[in-house]
């Protein structure tokens, strides 16, 4: 397989892919291209990679840099901007880690928290099995979130080491 062949079967996988876990199929794309371009890249040059409108190039160049995988840089003596994305793969899933525990998580268990301090007989089966939901919900959603704050917060060896660990003693 030549070189652009397989640039693009990864652009094309790595779209579907992000469409899969809830982020836009382009969006993914650009992060595709510029994760695997050796130089960083003029949103022209990405438009014209992809086949893909300006608006719909910048939006997501936007919706990246927001994110934190893509980065702005400017060149000297150029007027354009160009951009790179973030090679570290550790890096890169702990910053999606991050952003997805920011955008998903933590506004769960706010809610979670609020509807704790739900009003009515505490005696009552409505009420009981509500609040033993919610506090069941709570507890996992909970456990996530501080299990992925521990995965941000580590290095990659010690992380897979003991990750190595504990599924080797349960095998």
């Amino acid at each position: 397989m030549q070189l652009d062949e397989a640039k693009d079967k990864f652009i094309q996988a790595w779209g579907a892919l992000g469409s899969q876990w809830g982020i836009n199929r382009t969006m993914a794309q650009v992060h595709a291209l510029l994760l695997v371009s050796p130089e960083s890249m003029s949103a022209e040059e990405i438009m014209s990679a992809l086949n893909i409108s300006r608006g719909n190039a910048n939006m997501n160049l936007r919706a990246l840099i927001d994110w934190g995988l893509v980065s702005k840089e400017h060149k000297a003596g150029e007027r354009r901007e160009y951009f790179f994305a973030e090679k570290d793969i550790w890096a890169v899933a702990q910053q999606v880690i991050l952003e997805r525990r920011k955008r998903e998580l933590k506004p769960v268990l706010r809610v979670l928290e609020d509807v704790k301090a739900v009003e009515g007989d505490p005696e009552s089966a409505e009420v009981v099995a509500f609040l033993a939901s919610i506090e069941n919900l709570h507890n996992i959603v909970g456990q996530a979130d501080r299990f992925l704050e521990v995965v941000v917060k580590s290095d990659r060896n010690w992380f897979f080491d003991t990750l190595f660990k504990i599924v080797n003693r349960n095998a």
